[in-house]
């Protein structure tokens, strides 16, 4: 998988055995990622300018990695974390509101992601690029059955609070003590209706202008503050 950006590089090159070979552009001047290429004696391409130019549709900030494909986690790698705050995508298909939610939870310290299989988004050149590299730094868990692991999840002690605007209380009004899943769902859809019958709880965050809904993204980084606002 190709990655690029100097932000990705320098999370990727904290794992330097992932990393298959380096493209820099002449004249490269990142003293950080060009004292760990040297130091991990990564083999390294140097292109011109105009060589490096048929990359430019990336924003490779002039660095581009050749990686291992992303190795996704067990999500029962969550379940006896004390506390765990995990969260559930509902087929996500956007890039970069997978990145960008990868980014806010890493940031946030949740536990793990929990993806499905079909009709979402995977961890990509994209969202790493979008996530700034804190794929790297985040537990993924791809499954096939997003039902099957909830329910798993309510047997192990969590508790399933779903995003959804009908039937649902103020996402400020919800104890989040204790082992949470958060459901975010499709960025035009929602939360499905099979996914949203698992729900122990269902949120909502108050809308107060003419538009009536986040981005999947947006609406990601307030649960998730709200969700881990009791353990910090």
């Amino acid at each position: 998988m190709l990655v690029y950006g100097r932000n990705v590089a320098k999370e990727v090159l904290q794992r330097p055995e992932k990393v298959k070979k380096v493209k820099i552009q002449k004249n490269f001047d990142d003293k950080e990622i060009n004292s760990l290429l040297e130091k991990n004696k990564i083999k390294t391409e140097v292109l011109d300018k105009k060589e490096f130019a048929k990359f430019d549709k990336f924003s490779h900030q002039g660095i581009i990695l050749d990686i291992e494909d992303f190795s996704y986690a067990n999500y029962k790698e969550f379940l006896d974390v004390e506390n765990a705050k995990v969260v559930i995508l509902d087929h996500i298909e956007d890039p970069h509101n997978l990145g960008a939610i990868i980014r806010t939870s890493e940031a946030a310290g949740i536990t793990g992601i929990i993806i499905p299989k079909d009709r979402s988004v995977d961890v990509n050149s994209t969202v790493m690029k979008t996530s700034a590299g804190a794929v790297e730094n985040i537990k993924i868990a791809k499954v096939t059955n997003l039902i099957n692991v909830i329910n798993d999840l309510k047997e192990n002690g969590f508790w399933i609070v779903g995003t959804a605007m009908a039937g649902s209380v103020d996402y400020r009004d919800i104890d989040y003590t204790g082992k949470i899943a958060l459901i975010i769902g499709n960025e035009g859809k929602g939360v499905s209706k099979a996914v949203m019958e698992e729900c122990d709880y269902l949120a909502k965050i108050p809308m107060y202008g003419k538009i009536n809904s986040l981005n999947a993204s947006v609406a990601a980084g307030i649960m998730i503050y709200e969700v881990i606002s009791l353990d910090k």
